[in-house]
């Protein structure tokens, strides 16, 4: 039971907020996830609004990435996936026979746990979006590079060494090329895995001032097991177990005053 007495499994709430004044940006209706017979996601009702941060908690196994993943597309390359109920992103359900995958995948940038440069030069590894889709003007690319590599607050620290590897950069700074290299096909939305999980407190200091900025123009969902981290950065929380969406809150709410008895446990470290 929670504190107001109801259900702790009640089956589908569905959340909103009264900040109106910002647009519905994504929403889910009624999703379910399946690997085959293992139902992983069980019948989420969730809104986002634009350019707002969401932090998606709960312990290992819960759902988090999975659920993370529907809004890429990521799960249709895992095998047995199947999704009952809609994803919708501005309006649009992006599991229709009608949307064009990869179109979705450079609105709907991925940011993952570990840095992932690619084996190439700073610069090459910025424009590397842009030339799988055509784009071979040199005054462009150079003016998207200082443009994404300065959005990701990495431009002053790398600009006199563009044609240096990836590789030779530390590992906040790699990370921070990676969000950069998302920035440069200019999406509207960021998936965030666990993308300071990797880092050293500094180089954590830094992703978290850079998502602080970035949700000016960008909406932000961020997976992390770090709850101190979740209650710096987010507006809101969503708090996951084993697949179902327990509470969806503002985050100062959240972890002052939980709804949900097992949402104080998970966040007083007596479950999870």
């Amino acid at each position: 039971m929670d504190k107001a007495g109801k259900p702790q499994n009640e089956a589908s709430i569905s959340f909103d907020f009264t900040d109106r004044a910002k647009k519905v940006k994504i929403e889910t209706i009624g999703a379910n996830v399946y690997y085959e017979d293992l139902h992983v996601i069980k019948d989420i009702n969730m809104v986002i609004r634009e350019n707002t941060v969401t932090a998606i908690i709960g312990p290992s196994g819960s759902g988090k990435s999975t659920f993370l993943r529907l809004f890429n597309r990521m799960n249709d390359h895992i095998d047995n996936f199947s999704l009952l109920g809609e994803v919708k992103i501005d309006d649009k359900d992006i599991y229709s026979r009608q949307m064009e995958v990869e179109e979705l995948r450079k609105d709907v940038g991925m940011i993952f746990q570990q840095p992932n440069p690619f084996p190439k030069s700073i610069y090459e590894n910025v424009v590397f979006g842009l030339k799988i889709r055509g784009i071979k003007n040199k005054k462009i690319l150079e003016q998207t590079v200082e443009e994404a590599l300065s959005e990701a607050g990495l431009w002053e620290e790398v600009k006199d060494r563009l044609q240096k590897p990836a590789y030779s950069l530390s590992g906040g700074q790699q990370q921070r090329l990676c969000i950069a290299r998302v920035l440069a096909v200019k999406p509207s939305i960021l998936l965030m895995d666990e993308p300071a999980s990797s880092l050293d407190p500094i180089a954590t200091v830094k992703i978290e001032e850079l998502i602080n900025s970035l949700k000016r123009s960008h909406t932000i969902l961020i997976v992390t097991h770090n709850m101190q981290q979740a209650s710096r950065i987010s507006e809101k929380t969503a708090f996951f177990n084993m697949g179902e969406l327990i509470e969806y809150e503002y985050t100062k709410d959240f972890f002052t005053n939980p709804r949900k008895e097992l949402s104080e446990r998970y966040i007083t470290g007596r479950f999870g």
